[in-house]
């Protein structure tokens, strides 16, 4: 067998291992997702030291922005899991829908429509 042959044969297996492990990587979906102050809305004046896991007392609305001036993205129900980021004037919070129908949403809700 030549000195050709012999490197052909080597980049072919080495190709074929590049793409198994490129195959069997995670995509990016499946990685944990954090949240960056850089990825928070500029309307936020206070940024949680760590994500505040709270729950819906009634039913309220999703909004695209930190007033009932802005468009509601959804009702959350009653007992529905947010969990907070950040928010404006402690009047408003910012975060994702964690249960109910709107799950995996982000908007703002009323402070005085969540617990802890």
């Amino acid at each position: 067998m030549n000195i050709t042959t012999r490197i052909a044969g080597a980049a072919a297996s080495t190709a074929l291992l590049v793409v198994g492990a490129l195959a069997a990587a995670p995509t990016a979906s499946a990685a944990p997702q954090s949240v960056s102050a850089a990825a928070l809305p500029k309307a936020c004046d206070w940024e949680w030291a760590w994500p505040q896991k709270e729950a819906t007392t009634t039913a309220v609305n999703l909004r695209s922005g930190p007033g009932t001036n802005y468009t509601s993205l959804g009702t959350l129900y009653k007992s529905v899991h947010f969990t907070e980021y950040c928010n404006k004037k402690f009047a408003w919070g910012y975060g994702k829908v964690t249960s109910g129908p709107n799950a995996g949403r982000w908007g703002w809700v009323k402070e005085s429509y969540l617990w802890p």
